[in-house]
């Protein structure tokens, strides 16, 4: 059964630049995983450093015992410490229904860098 994670984040300031170069690092490996599905990763427009991350996996058992481990998530991990205002919250959901137009990724990573810094 499809699961999805919704994360979210308080990242301090100064730090967002160098959140998001892990974070994106994470991602990019993640899309090479047989049981991946999707990511969306979104920015509160009333903060620039308040981030929540939607990932889906197609089973949790597979997430949860094997995806969590990868070496390329090591880094990012080991640094959330020191990124985030306070530990990241992290809930799981179920999938019932979904529905999408396409299926293209898009990233708006260096727009949103520019916009936090303004």
């Amino acid at each position: 059964m499809r699961v999805t994670y919704v994360v979210r984040f308080q990242v301090l300031p100064d730090r967002l630049e160098r959140f998001l170069t892990l974070l994106n690092a994470v991602l990019d490996a993640m899309r090479e995983e047989a049981d991946f599905r999707d990511a969306v990763l979104h920015r509160d427009p009333d903060s620039a450093c308040r981030l929540m991350l939607v990932e889906s996996w197609e089973s949790h058992e597979d997430e949860d015992e094997e995806q969590i481990h990868r070496p390329y998530r090591r880094a990012y991990h080991e640094a959330l410490a020191d990124l985030l205002v306070r530990p990241r919250e992290v809930t799981e959901w179920r999938t019932l229904r979904m529905d999408q137009r396409d299926m293209r990724f898009e990233s708006h990573v260096a727009d949103e860098l520019v916009e936090a810094r303004a």
